[in-house]
């Protein structure tokens, strides 16, 4: 039986995103005004601290304003400023501007950045500190008490498996790293967070999560570009390719260097089974409107990601015994603005003050956590969060009671016509395939090869840096096959093929040329979005970590 060997802190951060980093720096900075020595660690599943985070953003700086005043005159990571919003509605060969762009998306003085950048720039504030940053640690498995109901702790993954899951001359067992405290901002559909929710009423008279998932590239432009004489440098589209009843939309940025974030999110809700998330992008790429801003310009990294958009009521309970829950791990994202970053930061800010309180009174159970949430109500942060509460429940439905709901909420700043919308679990919503349409028709749009600023979707898994050990077990799980077979590929044409970004599962054509045979697994290609663990239709896909250290090595995203 392998043993693993034990390392105590006072608080220990799971995931080295901004909600987490913005809350050991706030933990350290209070500790130390109260005169209180405490023994803080993060760890990250990323080779180093930002490598996983992605983010085409215009980033609010209310949150940083308040960790650190002098932000700027201490190199905050700045890209550009935004100096002007520009919201169009596509049709298939035109753009309108929209007359009117919604309070929450007035974005003029913000500071558009990369968020790996920032994670970065915070994580070196974080060490000097005296904060300990272990990168390449992915959370395993999270460690109870003998009551069942008090986390204590995480026990990182073991190093130096095969593929088979048996120890190689290599191998490392995980640590288990014990805290008073654990606080857990994984990101979204976090494994630890599911699996943590599985054994305690985290969940319990909450609305089910909804996600989007976001492609995002970093474009490098030719001097002469768009954004050189255009009024603004903040862009957001929606429409084309999609029409108006399902929910997503394109954004592009301007960024330092002649380079742009250009993205499109989806939300997860989606009905077609057919319908393509890379394809989906290649054709908002290709708009006209689009074409004229990436000409002559070159993509140099690619990512993927999913984002928790559901809100308010769809957040966890944000406590349990001896844990928080912080950032879009815990829903932190204001949809109607199209941000999170800074509601993340306050979220662990918010959490850091509730630990110090707690562990200053030598109780750290879920009463005395339960603080955060009523620090988190009565802060500009739960004031957001709420104005937003119905915002992606209105957004999903269809015809012209969307508008009327978003117009009542837009006029009574979120409570709208009905207070808590009702919402429904994005693996339930795929329609089946039509019994006349070949089960694994696609309308796909292939890149024009010569074309650097249009690249297909292995070459965007490539751009993306990412790297998994080939012989080592998958860390995406399909449970049963013969789902894949008999039910999913029959109902809908087995769709993981197709709201992958990253190429991950592949069917194997049955040797009589009538179905399949099973899936596939290129794990190798995993973006580590997670979105196959969101929206498989039979829950019949676990995404774990894999080995740490391994996956995307986002640098400029």
């Amino acid at each position: 039986m392998t043993t693993h060997e034990s390392i105590e802190f006072d608080v220990l951060f799971v995931g080295g995103g901004p909600a987490n980093l913005a809350g050991a720096i706030r933990l350290m900075q209070l500790a130390a005004q109260a005169g209180r020595e405490l023994e803080v660690a993060i760890i990250d599943k990323g080779a180093a601290i930002g490598s996983h985070a992605i983010s085409g953003a215009v980033m609010n700086p209310v949150a940083v304003s308040e960790l650190y005043p002098d932000y700027l005159e201490q190199g905050f990571p700045v890209e550009q400023t935004v100096r002007g919003d520009g919201f169009f509605f596509l049709t298939k060969n035109r753009s309108f501007k929209m007359p009117l762009v919604p309070r929450q998306m007035h974005n003029t003085g913000f500071p558009i950045v990369s968020l790996s950048k920032v994670c970065r720039w915070l994580g070196d504030r974080a060490e000097a500190l005296g904060i300990n940053i272990f990168p390449g640690f992915d959370g395993k498995e999270i460690l109870l008490a003998d009551d069942g109901i008090t986390v204590t702790g995480v026990r990182t993954g073991d190093k130096g498996l095969d593929k088979d899951g048996k120890p190689k001359p290599n191998f490392e067992p995980g640590i288990d790293l014990m805290a008073k405290v654990t606080v857990l901002g994984e990101g979204a559909r976090g494994s630890l967070m599911k699996a943590l929710a599985g054994k305690l009423p985290l969940r319990s008279d909450r609305l089910p999560e909804v996600f989007e998932t976001g492609i995002k590239e970093v474009i490098q432009l030719p001097e002469d570009h768009f954004f050189t004489d255009s009024p603004f440098n903040d862009i957001h589209t929606m429409g084309f390719p999609l029409g108006l009843d399902t929910p997503g939309g394109g954004f592009v940025y301007e960024m330092a260097g002649n380079r742009i974030a250009l993205g499109f999110l989806l939300a997860l809700g989606y009905e077609n089974p057919s319908l393509d998330l890379y394809d989906t992008f290649m054709r908002f790429k290709r708009h006209p409107m689009i074409q004229q801003i990436i000409r002559g310009g070159k993509v140099v990294e690619q990512g993927a990601r999913a984002v928790s958009t559901g809100g308010w009521y769809s957040m966890p309970h944000l406590a349990a015994d001896g844990a928080l829950f912080t950032g879009n791990g815990a829903a932190m994202h204001s949809t109607p603005a199209i941000k999170g970053i800074h509601l993340a930061m306050k979220s662990g800010m918010l959490a850091a003050e509730t630990i110090l309180d707690a562990i200053a009174a030598g109780n750290t159970n879920r009463h005395t956590l339960d603080g955060y949430r009523q620090r988190l109500e009565a802060s500009w942060a739960g004031a957001e969060l709420r104005e937003g509460r119905n915002f992606a429940q209105a957004l999903s439905m269809k015809g012209p009671l969307k508008w009327i709901h978003l117009a009542a909420q837009y006029i009574s700043k979120g409570k709208g016509l009905v207070d808590r919308l009702p919402a429904v679990d994005d693996a339930t919503t795929l329609k089946p395939l039509q019994p006349a349409a070949p089960a694994v028709s696609v309308e796909s749009e292939k890149p024009a090869t010569d074309d650097p600023a249009m690249v297909d979707k292995l070459t965007g898994v490539y751009l993306s840096g990412t790297l998994h050990r080939e012989d080592q077990p998958s860390h995406v799980l399909i449970h049963d096959q013969r789902v894949c077979v008999e039910k999913c590929y029959p109902a809908y044409g087995c769709p993981c093929t197709r709201f992958c970004p990253g190429d991950v599962y592949e069917m194997e054509t049955a040797e009589d040329g009538t179905g399949i045979k099973g899936i596939k697994l290129n794990f190798t290609n995993c973006l580590h979005c997670k979105t196959c663990d969101i929206k498989d239709p039979f829950h019949n896909v676990t995404w774990t970590c894999p080995e740490g250290g391994e996956g995307p090595n986002y640098k400029q995203a």
